[in-house]
C-alpha cells in the first residue's frame, strides 16, 4: 500500500498554513516532529478527508481519496488530541458504539472490543465509566476505537500530550507493536516520544517540510555540533545573546547548557551525541 500527498497547500484568508508539501508513505511509523502552529493537524485533517487543501491531492495507490469514499475510510484510523467521548458511557459500551457506526457486524464486534481492550490493557477497567478514566487511560480507549475496523492508515495526532512520563512510555510501546503491516502517521512536539519508536522524522516548520528521513540521519545534522556546559547563573544571559541554545538545567548552584556551534564555543564545552530532542530544539525552540 502507498499512500502519498502530492503539493499540499493550505491557506486561510491570506495565512499560509501549508506551503507545497508533497510526501509518499509506506508501511512505518513516520513522525511529524513540529512546533504547535506548524501545520501537523491540518496536514491529518486532510489526509483524512475532513478538510480540503487549497491546492494539490491525496492518492492511494495512484487513486485520488475523494473519489474512494467508504472505500477509503474503511482503511482509516483516527486518534485525535482530544477524542470525543461520552463520559457516562461505560468503556465497553463506548466502543461497542463506535464499532457500531463503523458498520462491524454485532457477531464479531464483541469480540473485537474485547481483543483491543486487552491489547491497550484496559479490559480490567471494561465495565468502568470513561469519566472516571485517567488522561492516559482515555488516550488507551482512542487507540482502542481507532483500532476496532484494523485500520492500515492509523493517524495519531499529539496523542500523548498532557500525559505524564510513564503513561508517554505505555502509550509508545502500544504504538511500536501496532505499526507492523501499517501506514502510521504520528504529529507530536515531545522529541523524546520518537527515540526508538519511528522509521522517519519529518520536521514541519511554518508549514514547509523541513526534512525527511531516518532518525540516525536526521541526527547527523548536528553530529560535532552538540556542546554541554557548566556556567554560573549570572553568565547564562550573555551565552544566550552569543549562541545558539538548547536545553538549560539546573544543577546544585550552577547551570548546565547545551549549545549548538561548529566549533568549540567554550573551552570548558563538552561534545555531546545529538538527540532527537536536540533537533527539535535547533529548529523550534524560538517559537516555543
Amino acid at each position: 500500500m502507498e499512500l502519498s500527498i502530492q503539493s499540499i497547500s493550505k491557506s486561510y484568508k491570506n495565512k499560509q498554513i501549508l506551503d507545497n508539501i508533497s510526501l509518499t508513505f509506506t508501511s512505518g511509523v513516520y513522525s511529524f516532529l513540529g512546533a504547535n502552529g506548524s501545520g501537523k493537524t491540518t496536514l491529518m485533517r486532510i489526509i483524512i478527508n475532513v478538510l480540503k487543501p487549497t491546492s494539490g491531492k491525496v492518492l492511494l495507490n495512484g487513486e485520488e481519496i475523494t473519489g474512494l469514499g467508504e472505500e477509503y475510510r474503511d482503511l482509516l484510523g483516527y486518534v485525535p488530541q482530544h477524542v470525543a467521548f461520552y463520559p457516562n458511557m461505560k468503556v465497553h459500551s463506548f466502543l461497542e458504539y463506535v464499532g457500531t457506526l463503523k458498520g462491524i457486524e454485532k457477531k464479531v464486534l464483541h469480540q473485537k472490543v474485547d481483543y483491543w481492550l486487552k491489547q491497550v490493557n484496559l479490559y480490567e477497567e471494561r465495565n468502568q465509566k470513561i469519566r472516571k478514566l485517567s488522561g492516559g487511560m482515555k488516550q488507551r480507549v482512542g487507540i482502542a476505537q481507532a483500532m476496532l475496523n484494523d485500520p492500515k492508515i492509523l493517524i495519531l495526532d499529539e496523542p500523548t500530550a498532557g500525559l505524564d512520563p510513564k503513561e508517554r512510555i505505555r502509550f509508545r510501546s502500544i504504538i511500536a507493536s501496532l505499526s507492523v503491516n501499517r501506514i502510521v502517521l504520528y504529529t507530536t512536539h515531545i522529541a523524546s516520544d520518537l527515540e526508538g519508536l519511528t522509521d522517519y522524522v519529518c520536521i514541519l516548520r511554518k508549514g514547509k517540510l523541513e526534512q525527511l528521513n531516518r532518525p540516525e540521519e536526521v541526527l547527523n545534522t548536528l553530529k560535532n555540533k552538540v556542546w554541554e556546559v557548566i556556567i554560573r547563573p549570572s553568565e547564562l544571559a550573555n551565552i544566550e545573546n552569543t549562541y545558539r541554545v538548547g536545553a538549560i538545567e539546573k544543577t546544585g548552584g550552577q547551570i548546565r547548557v547545551r549549545l549548538y556551534h561548529e566549533d568549540q564555543p567554550l573551552p570548558a564545552a563538552i561534545k555531546k551525541e545529538p538527540t532527537l530532542e536536540d533537533i527539535y530544539l535547533y529548529y523550534f525552540r524560538e517559537e516555543q
